[in-house]
């Protein structure tokens, strides 16, 4: 019995020995993974080094997915060293990495896993960047901007400028573009580099400017812009780099001040039926035909030209006129839009031809053309006019010449005359009364076959017309129950449904050059909000009522197309 217990507690004794044995070996096998910063604390807009090194390879790759929580990893790279003195092989194997933290205080390093093996967890203490707004002339790298004017009308041009100020060599650097809800931003030429000296420091300036256009008034926010740059500098060589390394680099990013603009509504004395703020604007026409004479079935093309500055050529009017007289036929032309973009701002052209070709000979009178628009120089009200005008068309040679069109055209009613029917002389005594019956007969006859035609015709066309506008009733229905919901993805897909059905167009570049200049604007918000970085609110309440009103134009022109003579042949 005593023998028995006496083995049993021998062997108990052996076991745990082989256990301490056993962890012993395993631990010493685990390779050794040291984890190391180039310095603590640091800003949270500094970059700073995160070196993972090992004396032996471990067990596999690291997977620096955890880190991905508190840090942005920016750049890593891995290098592997050997070497063999005094008959001894060495080997050093490193990961490093360049990270900025996402947040200030005391944050975790974690542990970070190479297969089974895995590194020791640190402690980093990150600062807040720097509160004051206006930085000092030392500061390496800043950025200033600015807004002219600070005050501005509702779709009136805002230069907005950014100067990036360095004194140290970037090998490389990214800039967010400016940002600001219900405005359109467009960015202005190339950027112009020049030195400058602030307090007797020596700076190189980068100049970048953007042209801002407020679609709505109030208070206008401006985001602050974003610069992230690798900053290089020389001196001593990094404990973490090669000892042919002569410069190292630092990740850094700074920030602009956010602006914040008035944005005043149009005045209330304005009474043009476009608001068009602008520094400048003119309007001009040209005729194919300098002695404004055309031939009858001939096509005399007259062009308009709108050219403003300080202004996005969506903004600029409609220059078609409605018909002027029923015998003069007017076909416009798809209308030509153009913006230029120098560093003083934006400068927009709206060029439209229309073919006016007359149906009788006479003189037509065409009224003068006034534009009424802001002059954001002089804050008044002024007005760009094309005087009336009067063009003659003249009779084809061997045409008989009816009576010439005049200014009011006056409604002729005609009169029938007997016409002597050559008929031999009859000694019936009904006289003339059978012809007149017969006549009357094939009358009535042809009026029967006439009703019949029409009203069969008037039926296939009727059908057809609904056939076409079923789609066009569902898109505008869709349309306006996604912009209700302020939904732009389902608004674009439903734009693009009234558009294939309204002009037969798949393109929103194309659907958008069809409409009015308001449509124009709202088709490209509705564009630039699905690619907004910020990600802003879309309104949609614009869109749908400005797309009814352009499908009921479109349908009005249609029906006046369908009482127009067809266009001659040329």
């Amino acid at each position: 019995m005593l023998n028995k217990a006496f083995n049993q507690q021998l062997f108990n004794a052996t076991f745990g020995a082989c256990l301490l044995m056993l962890l012993f070996m395993t631990n010493a096998l685990a390779v050794e993974i040291i984890a190391s910063v180039d310095r603590n604390p640091v800003s949270i807009n500094d970059s700073f080094k995160l070196l993972f090194s090992s004396s032996e390879s471990p067990d596999d790759e690291p997977d620096f997915d955890p880190l991905e929580q508190d840090f942005q990893i920016l750049n890593q790279q891995k290098s592997t060293q050997s070497s063999w003195v005094n008959g001894q092989a060495t080997k050093s194997i490193s990961w490093t990495l360049d990270v900025m933290a996402k947040r200030t205080g005391t944050v975790r390093i974690p542990s970070i896993a190479f297969g089974d093996d895995s590194s020791q967890a640190l402690s980093l203490t990150v600062l807040a960047a720097s509160a004051k707004q206006d930085l000092s002339p030392n500061e390496p790298l800043y950025l200033e901007v600015s807004a002219t004017p600070e005050q501005a009308y509702v779709q009136a041009q805002i230069i907005y400028t950014l100067r990036l100020f360095q004194r140290v060599s970037i090998a490389q650097a990214s800039l967010t573009e400016p940002t600001a809800a219900g405005a359109i931003i467009e960015r202005l030429g190339e950027d112009s580099q020049y030195n400058t000296q602030v307090n007797g420091v020596r700076y190189t300036v980068t100049e970048r400017k953007y042209a801002i256009f407020p679609q709505q008034s109030g208070r206008l926010e401006i985001a602050p812009l974003e610069l992230t740059a690798q900053v290089v500098s020389g001196g001593a060589r990094s404990p973490f780099g090669s000892i042919f390394d002569s410069q190292r680099s630092q990740t850094k990013r700074v920030f602009s001040k956010p602006l914040s603009l008035d944005v005043l509504p149009a005045p209330n004395h304005f009474k043009g039926q476009h608001w068009i703020a602008a520094q400048q604007l003119y309007i001009e026409q040209s005729w194919s035909n300098k002695d404004l004479s055309v031939t009858v079935g001939e096509p005399l093309t007259r062009t308009l030209t709108l050219l403003a500055k300080g202004v996005n050529s969506s903004q600029l009017p409609d220059l078609t006129l409605d018909g002027v007289h029923s015998a003069l036929k007017s076909y416009p032309d798809q209308p030509v839009l153009k913006d230029k973009k120098d560093p003083d701002g934006m400068t927009a052209l709206r060029e439209q031809k229309v073919a006016l070709i007359p149906s009788q000979a006479g003189q037509y009178a065409l009224p003068e053309i006034q534009v009424p628009w802001f002059n954001t120089q002089t804050q008044t009200m002024e007005t760009a006019t094309i005087p009336a005008v009067t063009i003659t068309a003249v009779a084809k040679e061997g045409s008989s010449n009816p009576t010439p069109i005049v200014d009011e055209p006056k409604v002729v009613v005609p009169s029938f005359q007997s016409a002597p029917l050559d008929v031999a002389p009859t000694t019936s005594s009904t006289g003339y009364w059978p012809w007149l019956a017969l006549v009357l007969g094939l009358g009535w006859l042809f009026t029967l076959v006439w009703l019949f035609w029409s009203r069969t015709n008037a039926g296939k066309t009727k059908s057809e017309t609904i056939d076409q506008e079923l789609p066009l009733k569902q898109a505008i229905k869709a349309l306006q129950k996604a912009c209700a919901a302020n939904d732009p993805k389902k608004a674009k897909l439903a734009l693009l449904d009234w558009g294939r059905a309204q002009f037969n167009s798949t393109k929103i570049e194309s659907i958008a050059s069809r409409c009015s200049a308001n449509c124009q604007a709202e088709i490209k918000r509705l564009n630039e909000s699905l690619y907004a970085k910020n990600g802003s609110q879309w309104d949609g309440s614009q869109l749908a009522q400005l797309v009814v009103e352009e499908s009921s134009k479109q349908h009005k022109q249609a029906k006046q197309g369908d009482a127009l003579e067809p266009l001659h042949r040329l």
